[in-house]
């Protein structure tokens, strides 16, 4: 694995401090609060995440493929957020802000996902269109590809940089 993890630079995720989504909102701090930065060059956007042993799938050292799905989900739609942001030659972050959800996400598994190393992401768009983005994720476990994902990230005009209102989420619900 390329040792691409020490940055300088901000995440692109940073750039949306009061984004509340559990995968890579900053403001979450119950989230997996994943950073995506650009490729030094410029090609395709690269994350490394530290799984925990909370991950496990119920097999020992085996990430759930759950969260290898949520993984390449938010990184694909930063990968499409900042590639965008490049193709209309904006400043990323800047306002009105560029937001994309999942229109379709699709996930192989190739092989079992280690818990005791980093994984590392890298995503690039493949074709944007005025209101979605293609974008092609591979997942390794330390060296090995042990997932690759599919996601059409679809634009959309509200505003996903200012996050979830905590006072309109309806707590769980109890049960007697």
């Amino acid at each position: 694995m390329s040792q691409e993890i020490e940055r300088t630079e901000k995440a692109l995720q940073d750039a949306w401090p009061d984004a509340t989504c559990y995968g890579c909102g900053p403001a979450n701090k119950k989230g997996l609060r994943i950073k995506s930065y650009w490729s030094e060059d410029g090609s395709e956007v690269i994350c490394i995440f530290q799984p925990r042993a909370e991950y496990n799938a119920g097999f020992p050292n085996v990430m759930y493929g759950g969260l290898v799905a949520s993984l390449i989900d938010c990184h694909s739609i930063w990968t499409a957020i900042a590639h965008t942001y490049r193709e209309e030659d904006r400043a990323h972050g800047s306002l009105p802000a560029i937001s994309y959800v999942t229109g379709s996400l699709t996930v192989r598994y190739l092989k079992p996902t280690s818990l005791d190393k980093p994984v590392m992401m890298r995503a690039r768009v493949t074709e944007l269109h005025p209101k979605k983005a293609l974008v092609e994720c591979d997942f390794y476990s330390g060296e090995v590809k042990t997932a690759e994902g599919s996601v059409t990230a679809v634009r959309f005009n509200l505003d996903k940089s200012l996050g979830a209102n905590p006072a309109s989420v309806e707590p769980h619900a109890k049960t007697v």
